[in-house]
């Protein structure tokens, strides 16, 4: 079996989510927002079977673009890229869990929880950022397919 019959969930993430991504400080002052397209996808070619393509956009005319392509094993996908080092898996019919870590500086961590409707077509995450085993920033995600 594969990554698609291994992770089911995970493959109802398939295709691509717009939405917004919302940064809060620790008393909920909004310190960031921007728009979001990303595209989760698993290449039948190549050297990884998960491939993740977020593009951010500003309204002040700033773009990112990151690629985060990741190997299975153990029922997890595994990232290890410039940006990031991590894994995630699936805790239910709905929820995945991510944890990783800034490969710049692992001081900071990061735990997304990853809820995803029954339509398929919904998707909320949340991020937590910890420095020194206390949150200093969350990240809010509303997303639709």
């Amino acid at each position: 079996m594969g990554i698609k019959e291994e992770m089911p969930l995970l493959a109802r993430h398939e295709g691509e989510w717009h939405g917004t991504y919302t940064f809060v400080d620790r008393e909920g002052n909004v310190i960031d927002r921007h728009r979001s397209a990303i595209t989760c996808a698993f290449p039948e070619d190549g050297p990884y079977p998960y491939l993740q393509t977020n593009h951010y956009t500003w309204d002040d005319g700033k773009e990112e673009h990151i690629e985060f392509p990741a190997t299975y094993h153990d029922r997890n996908i595994w990232f290890d890229t410039e940006r990031i080092v991590g894994h995630c898996w699936e805790v239910d019919d709905h929820v995945i869990v991510l944890t990783w870590v800034y490969a710049k500086d692992p001081s900071v961590s990061l735990y997304e929880l990853i809820h995803l409707d029954a339509s398929g077509t919904n998707r909320s995450r949340t991020w937590q950022w910890m420095k020194d085993g206390v949150c200093f920033q969350r990240t809010l995600i509303d997303e639709k397919k």
